[in-house]
């Protein structure tokens, strides 16, 4: 299985890459391991692309630049960036970085059933309040690089009992690991067995998957089956944010990533956000962003 390069129509310039499932293993998951990959793939530096799938980036030495959706944040060493489906971004850096790139399918991890699913996978992706990656401290690597080490052996072992659960399991477990000795930059860490941080990752799941349709408090509390006044609270505890303001930003960022790397005209992406009123979405744009949606798009062009 490898990773494969598509170009969307109504993309300008920007890549797209998934990865397909491989027939024989059922696994739906890549390991790569720097610098051979960026050598492979641009010696050091990599353009503006998307892309289908959950993307792991452990920078385990070196220095550089990594651009996430329109910001750019500097790396040492130890820094893992967590990089979701759709989000838009770009590598600079020197061309001798050591680490690991790991590659999974949103499938891989399907199981968002339970509170530790759903948890595990939305504290560190789809984290937009948030930075887009933890650092960890030497000790705390080493550990990583031994499940890292655990995957490295596995990976090709393809007609082993259990292949693919035993991938899951690791992939958990690295997750699991970042999320207990990790930390975010400025960030208050999210604790699972506190029903307001809870309450609040669920609440960011549901707002990754409808954030298109639904864009009220009152629609999202439902979904949750709260009142609008403790999501609010919980949101509050969680973020220092109000649930509405992580609602509008979900929508501006999409609006930017598609006035930028798009050829959409305004009126597509607005409607294509749930604005049916063209002017509604300018005079909502204009309001969040101080800038009229065609001004990004031509100032981003530049």
């Amino acid at each position: 299985m490898m990773m494969e390069k598509k170009q969307n129509k109504s993309q300008e310039g920007v890549a797209s890459y998934s990865i397909q499932e491989n027939v024989h293993s059922g696994l739906e998951l890549e390991l790569h391991f720097m610098p051979k990959f960026f050598h492979e793939n641009g010696c050091g530096s990599m353009p503006p692309h998307i892309h289908e799938f959950y993307q792991i980036i452990w920078f385990r030495r070196g220095h550089g630049t990594h651009r996430v959706d329109f910001v750019d944040y500097p790396f040492t060493d130890n820094t893992i960036f967590f990089v979701a489906p759709g989000q838009i971004h770009a590598f600079d850096g020197s061309d001798d970085c050591e680490g690991v790139i790991i590659l999974f399918n949103a499938g891989f991890l399907a199981n968002e059933e339970s509170s530790e699913n759903i948890f595990l996978k939305y504290n560190v992706f789809n984290a937009y309040d948030s930075l887009p990656y933890y650092m960890v401290d030497n000790e705390e690597a080493e550990r990583l690089m031994g499940i890292v080490g655990e995957m490295n052996r596995e990976y090709s072992l393809t007609d082993a009992f259990a292949h693919k659960d035993y991938m899951q399991y690791l992939l958990r477990l690295f997750l699991i690991r970042v999320q207990r000795k990790g930390e975010r930059k400025e960030v208050e860490k999210l604790h699972f067995y506190s029903i307001a941080n809870r309450t609040f990752v669920r609440f960011r799941q549901l707002l990754e998957k409808n954030f298109r349709e639904v864009h009220t408090v009152q629609e999202y509390a439902d979904l949750l089956n709260i009142s609008a006044r403790t999501l609010t609270k919980y949101v509050s505890q969680s973020a220092h944010c109000s649930p509405l303001q992580l609602i509008n930003d979900r929508i501006v960022l999409e609006a930017k990533r598609q006035l930028q790397h798009t050829s959409l005209n305004i009126k597509e992406i607005g409607y294509g956000l749930g604005f049916e009123d063209p002017s509604y979405f300018v005079k909502f744009f204009k309001r969040l962003t101080g800038m009229m949606p065609k001004e990004f798009r031509n100032t981003s062009k530049k």
